[in-house]
């Protein structure tokens, strides 16, 4: 039988969407559910999510904020009153209309449920919940006293999605949403930035991500914001994705909902807000930003599990001793620290071909594989393979260098994800100053392969909205944002109209 060269088949350079897919199959992350555009999310992938919700939480809590729980429907009246808000979602939400069902009989026999009790005021399952939040802040803040408010909640949303992708784009998916009320709006800025500077943290040092931290154009912002921060991310097929977004609502929100409170003197005020989120779409970014044709490759940071020992039992009268010294190894381990956790191992005694149990391992990303048999304990040895080598290069290390080292080995994978992917970026980077070379750069070489096309376009820009969104619908790019740092600061002309700029923005494609 042949030796399998790779697990992935399209390779990333052949169909980039499919070998996406593909790899989220292989690693065992989610399936297609039953209800289109929904998704199960699997133990792996859930685990994965996990680890990120709880790392995040973490950061949150760190920063004054606390957890809480809004009501899952939204009556369509609270939508309505922020009018803007409510039109940018419209397009997207499904509606409750009943409250109950009820069985009717056909003439041939057959049973069906009928929706019945129809609702005097239809609910819409949340899209995001700045106004169910809005109602309850207004209860919540009577006086300056009360402020900053600082609520974040974990939950799920549902967007009517018309191309499902999973993770990427799922008609419900999971994500957390922070809310906050300050009394001014200098205090609500900073709000903005500092959550802004938690995803681009926990992207570049948890996910291994180098992001670009930036503000949407107004084409770009959330619905009913005055201005939207973000995350950007270039994964392998050097499209862009949006990873995180921090709101500065203003008094919009709290405006519509009466979030009000009296001031220091005496007189009534509108609360200045802020709402932010990621979600289970940093899953997809993981995976397409790491990802080789093997399948997934898990940053040691999020991996919910970090090394799986492979016990290596050729021989019956051998196996119980090969099962407990790998037993006694994972034990060392779990209580050796990395990153201020202890270290997440796992023993895999399935009885199947060490071969295929291997290659599971590969396609699901851990960092670490270790094998140990009859000859390693003999030799006091433990056979180590990295997920960011080749998978057949493996190292044989002293046990006790294993049970010392490990973590030091995890930190430098960590590191090598993200030189690889900073190193992505930045060849995919350039500087562009016409519209025909914006053009030639995000046409694709091969019109076989469409996929195949520039990546980051830094470009001077003083266009309309109206030159933007032509822009868009005629080449397939967006301006991903205006990006934040003295490097794109320069006096320049905008490539559409020669108009002067003062900064250059970033077009791409993107999901």
């Amino acid at each position: 039988m042949a030796k399998q060269t790779n697990a992935i088949s399209p390779t990333r350079q052949e169909d980039f969407p499919e070998w996406y897919q593909q790899v989220v199959r292989a690693a065992d992350l989610a399936e297609n559910s039953e209800v289109r555009g929904c998704m199960v999310i699997k133990p792996w992938g859930y685990g994965l999510w996990e680890r990120i919700q709880a790392q995040l939480d973490v950061m949150f809590k760190a920063t004054g904020h606390k957890n809480a729980y809004f009501p899952l429907l939204i009556p369509l009246s609270y939508l309505e009153k922020e009018a803007e808000h409510a039109e940018g979602f419209a397009t997207e939400c499904a509606v409750v209309t009943h409250h109950r069902l009820e069985v009717q009989t056909g003439e041939d026999g057959k049973t069906k449920m009928i929706p019945a009790g129809k609702l005097t005021e239809p609910l819409v399952i949340r899209p995001t919940s700045e106004t169910i939040i809005g109602a309850a802040f207004s209860r919540w803040v009577e006086s300056y006293r009360d402020l900053p408010l600082l609520i974040n909640q974990w939950a799920n949303v549902m967007r009517w999605e018309m191309r499902p992708r999973l993770f990427l784009r799922t008609a419900e998916f999971l994500w957390q949403e922070g809310h906050t009320v300050h009394e001014t709006d200098g205090e609500a800025w900073e709000e903005t930035e500092k959550i802004l500077g938690i995803y681009e943290k926990f992207a570049r040092e948890h996910l291994a991500i180098p992001v670009i931290t930036g503000e949407k154009t107004e084409n770009e912002r959330f619905p009913g914001a005055e201005r939207t921060l973000c995350i950007e991310a270039m994964v392998q097929d050097c499209k862009a994705i949006q990873a995180g977004t921090s709101h500065f609502l203003g008094q919009n929100f709290s405006k519509a909902s009466d979030i009000s409170f009296a001031g220091r003197d005496g007189s009534k005020q509108f609360g200045w807000t802020t709402s932010w989120g990621v979600s289970t779409r940093l899953v997809g970014t993981l995976i397409m930003a790491h990802g080789d044709d093997d399948g997934a490759m898990m940053p040691p940071r999020v991996a919910p599990t970090q090394v799986v020992i492979l016990p290596i039992t050729p021989r019956e009268e051998t196996r119980e001793e090969v099962l407990n010294a790998a037993d006694a190894l994972a034990g060392e381990l779990q209580q050796q620290d990395y990153c201020g956790e202890l270290i997440r191992v796992e023993v895999d005694k399935r009885e199947m071909q060490g071969g295929a149990k291997n290659w599971e391992w590969i396609k699901k990303g851990v960092p670490l594989r270790m094998e140990i048999g009859p000859r390693d304990m003999e030799k006091g040895t433990v056979a180590v393979a990295r997920r960011d080598m080749p998978p057949r290069e493996k190292q044989f290390l002293a046990r006790d260098e294993v049970i010392t080292g490990t973590g030091n080995i995890l930190g430098e994978i960590q590191q090598s994800l993200l030189a690889r992917a900073t190193a992505l970026r930045e060849s995919n980077t350039r500087n562009i100053d016409s519209m025909d070379d914006l053009v030639e750069y995000f046409t694709p070489l091969n019109p076989e392969k469409p996929e195949i096309h520039g990546g980051f376009a830094l470009c001077h820009w003083a266009g309309s909205n109206e030159d933007e969104e032509k822009i868009t619908k005629d080449h397939k790019v967006t301006i991903r944002c205006i990006p934040n740092g003295r490097e794109f600061i320069e006096e320049g002309k905008c490539i559409l109209t020669g108009k002067p700029s003062s900064q250059r923005v970033i077009f791409a494609k993107g999901y």
